[in-house]
């Protein structure tokens, strides 16, 4: 029962994630690279590295924001609730 309880919030947290890491994700761009923009795979003038480079910092950015945002969000639910979101 407490997955399906869970389910609305854990998409939220999801999509909360996402806005969450593409800011962060600019903002350092920005500081690091002195670009408003990060190159995406299809500017032509832009280098492999320099693309491979911006997908790298922003997956692995995503990836930590998103996990912290969900094990956040499971373990308010618990304190919440009493029950770990992902038990059965």
């Amino acid at each position: 029962m407490a997955k399906v309880l869970y389910k609305p919030l854990g998409v939220l947290f999801g999509v909360v994630g996402g806005l969450v890491s593409g800011a962060l994700f600019k903002w350092i761009w920005k500081r690091v690279a002195g670009e408003d923009d990060a190159p995406n795979a299809t500017d032509e003038h832009r280098s492999w590295s320099a693309v491979l480079a911006a997908a790298t910092v922003e997956g692995a950015l995503f990836a930590l924001v998103k996990a912290a945002i969900d094990r956040g969000g499971a373990t308010a639910f618990r304190q919440a609730t009493g029950v770990w979101p992902g038990a059965s």
